[in-house]
């Protein structure tokens, strides 16, 4: 079963999406923010059941807050076996740094040609701050691409302290 709620963030109202798992947890399926290429639309037969993202909710209030550096959150499967790599790649960025998407195409074992390709994996994240797309910069520092638009790349960045003054 589908379950979803809207949780208001400094960056927009933000909306959770979820699968309900066998021990009636909730696995998180994505995180969107308005505007957002891509974003999840809210379904015909979702559930709205803001009490299955207590936990995640509250996570994310911490992490804005500055208080939580990471996030300890079941996410549900989805993307092909490459987009798991990069994915998998973005999870390994620790707060406060950056990369670039060089080095994530190092990582996963498509560098050259392959930074292309990390680039579009990346920007079909469906977990938006939770998976820390936003550490993902260009080779020569700025700021790109980044799928709910670079102002909130870069007001998350300088949450984590990762932007020179």
């Amino acid at each position: 079963m589908t379950v979803y709620t809207v949780v208001d963030g400094p960056l927009g109202e933000m909306l959770l999406v979820g699968e309900v798992t066998e021990d009636g947890g909730t696995a998180l399926v994505s995180l969107s923010l308005p505007g957002q290429k891509g974003a999840a639309v809210v379904r015909d037969g979702w559930l709205r059941a803001p009490e299955a993202f207590e936990e995640i909710a509250a996570q994310l209030a911490d992490y804005f807050a500055g208080r939580r550096t990471g996030f300890d959150i079941t996410y549900a499967g989805g993307g092909s076996d490459f987009q798991r790599r990069v994915w998998q790649a973005l999870e390994e960025i620790p707060y406060g740094a950056t990369v670039s998407y060089g080095e994530i195409a190092r990582r996963v074992g498509s560098a050259g040609a392959g930074v292309r390709a990390v680039g579009t994996a990346i920007g079909r994240n469906p977990l938006l701050v939770v998976r820390p797309c936003h550490r993902v910069i260009g080779a020569d520092g700025s700021l790109r691409g980044y799928a709910a638009g670079l102002e909130r790349k870069e007001r998350l960045l300088g949450l984590e302290g990762a932007l020179a003054p």
